[in-house]
């Protein structure tokens, strides 16, 4: 999922002219989210204690500034509620990510983290790195969506059991994002478009033609990455075909690779089918080889791309304050299969967890269950504008921000991530797979086929063969 360049997140600062709190204040948005849970449920200390007590935190950075205010201020009342005290850093995405890999090797590490680096949670899980958070998870397992309660559960391969390593508080979903100008400018209406898999995408391929006959030199119909850069979109985009093409039991529950299947096999040479031959047929940008996760948003906004499909809608949310564009903009979710049946859309489950050898578990511990209440995290996400969806479909369902007609970006987000089906990453099953992602193994297949000339199925079967390598590495216990 993308992050705002720097430059760009300067922009949205400067853009917001000092609104953004006095539009989405923190208690405007808790009194909308107060009414959507009982008076039970509302946020209290789970510990009593006799002397203030201190954890330390590092928290991602938030992509508006609306969302560490939020956080700043949950702190806040969560000090005042419990009596302990939190000692925080918000730290941007790529450097929390160096310390949190610096802090378990060392052992050196604060009580709680959160961060949207999620391959961080299974390989940690596994190496028994992180302290078991069951107590925490079970206090809402009521309200958690099943993909979500799923997706808090790792295996660890010293215990040989899969336990709550993750407190779930956020998720995200990749929905497609379209030009609505750019489609009529083309002759086209969007609600023309197919319901159906390859007609959908195949649906945006003559506009580019006739956009460019139009004087758009540099326009192309499609957003796909075949890129080896990463790390996360090329990966994602080529899951969400595999899928579509019926491959999603690559990895099943128990952990199990089925990389033999002979319908796993069939839906990544069809994955790799589709993503190249639209390159080759000059439908895609050729800079996508090498793109990296924010350069798809960039190319989007620059109107070089008419759609893409990309995880969450920052996309959408990097042009909040600059309401023309905002609203040429439609989020849509995913298409139906090929023969018509629904895709299950990949889930991102994020959270916080407590690494072993933390100082104060007690406190973290504590501290988590109070942020994963259904009125704090609603209420967190909201002042983030909603760019991440809670990991509960009845704050969805019963709220009136996530599905909003005024917002049709957030509404249809919303109803993708949490009211139709969904799927957990592959490295939840089995944490292996995270480490293939990170070889970028299917930017690596596309290129195969791209510039060494391989046929996708042989790229399909080198890929698969690599798969199968890595995760010989991860065996995992029957249960």
């Amino acid at each position: 999922m993308d992050e705002l360049t720097a430059a760009d997140r300067t922009a949205r600062v400067q853009d917001q002219g000092g609104l953004s709190m006095s539009r989405l204040s923190r208690r405007g948005v808790l009194r909308g989210s107060f009414s959507v849970m009982t008076a039970g449920t509302l946020a209290r200390p789970f510990i009593a204690n006799a002397a203030a007590k201190t954890a330390t935190v590092w928290w991602t950075q938030g992509f508006v500034p609306e969302e560490d205010a939020s956080f700043r201020q949950m702190v806040a009342e969560y000090e005042k509620a419990s009596g302990n005290k939190i000692d925080y850093s918000l730290i941007p995405f790529a450097p929390l990510t160096q310390k949190i890999i610096a802090a378990l090797t060392s052992g050196d590490v604060p009580d709680v983290i959160s961060t949207d680096n999620a391959p961080i949670v299974p390989q940690s899980a596994w190496n028994d790195k992180l302290v078991d958070l069951t107590e925490v998870v079970e206090t809402q397992k009521a309200h958690y969506h099943p993909t979500a309660y799923l997706a808090a559960q790792y295996y660890n391969s010293v215990t040989k059991k899969r336990s709550f390593y993750y407190a779930p508080y956020k998720t995200a979903v990749f929905p497609i994002h379209v030009w609505n100008s750019l489609v009529e400018k083309a002759g086209h209406k969007l609600a023309d478009a197919p319901k159906t898999w390859d007609a959908f995408w195949d649906f945006f391929k003559p506009m580019q033609q006739k956009l460019r006959d139009r004087g758009m030199r540099g326009i192309y119909a499609l957003g796909l990455q075949p890129t080896t850069t990463g790390p996360a979109d090329g990966n994602n985009i080529f899951h969400a075909f595999m899928i579509a093409y019926g491959g999603n039991g690559i990895v099943t529950q128990d952990g199990v690779p089925h990389l033999d299947d002979p319908q796993v096999k069939q839906a990544v040479t069809k994955a790799l089918t589709y993503i190249t031959t639209a390159f080759k047929e000059g439908y895609v940008p050729p800079g996508a080889l090498s793109w990296n996760d924010a350069d798809d948003n960039n190319a989007f906004h620059a109107k070089q791309i008419i759609m893409d499909l990309d995880g969450t809608i920052s996309t959408e949310l990097a042009l909040y304050y600059k309401r023309e564009q905002y609203d040429d903009i439609v989020t849509m979710g995913m298409p139906l299969d090929n023969a018509g049946t629904p895709i299950p859309a990949q889930l991102a489950v994020l959270g916080g967890f407590v690494p072993k050898g933390a100082n104060n578990i007690e406190v973290a511990k504590d501290f988590l269950k109070y942020m994963i209440q259904p009125n704090v995290v609603n209420g967190y996400l909201k002042a983030g504008l909603g760019r991440f969806l809670p990991a509960m479909p009845k704050l969805v369902q019963d709220d009136p921000f996530w599905l909003d007609p005024k917002d049709q970006h957030r509404a249809a987000y919303a109803r993708q991530g949490l009211l139709s089906p969904t799927v957990p990453n592959y490295p939840v099953y089995n944490p292996g797979y995270s480490e293939a992602d990170a070889l970028q193994i299917w930017g690596t297949a596309a290129t195969d086929v791209i510039k060494e000339g391989m046929t996708s199925q042989q790229a399909a079967e080198k890929a698969l063969k690599r798969i199968g390598k890595i995760l010989e590495k991860y065996p995992i216990a029957a249960s």
